[in-house]
């Protein structure tokens, strides 16, 4: 659920030409990868017994797939993510300017991060282990990030509630 597009040095690029695919994309109910290409031309190089994957070409693990693409169109969860995200990013931002403990955040979506400025007693262990204490799991990157990924279906009272366990772990802290 995310916009692959970037910048590079100014330059717009319309993304990669290939995105390998796996885990989440059977919601979670069985074992399936795949390749996405953002052309025909480029999907064409990919000819019978010219790649491999583990889980690819299993018919019960492709209508599995399309079944959880299909919810993810038709239950909104793609511009949820993207409505919900925002607002998780502007909140998070929020927490940077209140706590320096936070040097920056960023994201895309519901991913987003909290990166913990340098020279500070607690690390992104440290702070994880304490919000799943406090009843949020988070995952500690590096030595300095706190990674957050909710689910596409969380609402915006979630969200909030999620800030508010942030707020309340960051006070905690040393």
């Amino acid at each position: 659920c995310v916009d692959w597009q970037f910048e590079i040095n100014g330059q717009k690029n319309n993304g990669p030409d290939l995105i390998s695919l796996g885990k989440a994309l059977s919601g979670g109910v069985y074992p399936v990868s795949a390749a996405l290409a953002r052309t025909d031309e480029i999907m064409d190089v990919l000819t019978p017994g010219t790649h491999g994957s583990t889980y690819g070409g299993n018919p019960i693990a492709c209508k599995v797939a399309m079944t959880a693409l299909t919810v993810l169109k038709e239950e909104g969860m793609i511009e949820n993510s993207r409505v919900l995200g925002e607002l998780l990013l502007q909140e998070l931002q929020k927490l940077a300017q209140e706590f320096e403990l936070i040097e920056c955040v960023r994201g895309k979506g519901l991913f987003c991060a909290m990166q913990i400025a340098p020279n500070h007693q607690v690390d992104a262990w440290n702070v994880c282990m304490k919000l799943r204490q406090n009843g949020l799991l988070a995952k500690p990157t590096h030595d300095d990030i706190i990674r957050l990924s909710p689910p596409l279906v969380i609402t915006e009272q979630q969200i909030y509630e999620c800030v508010e366990i942030l707020r309340n772990t960051l006070k905690s802290l040393p």
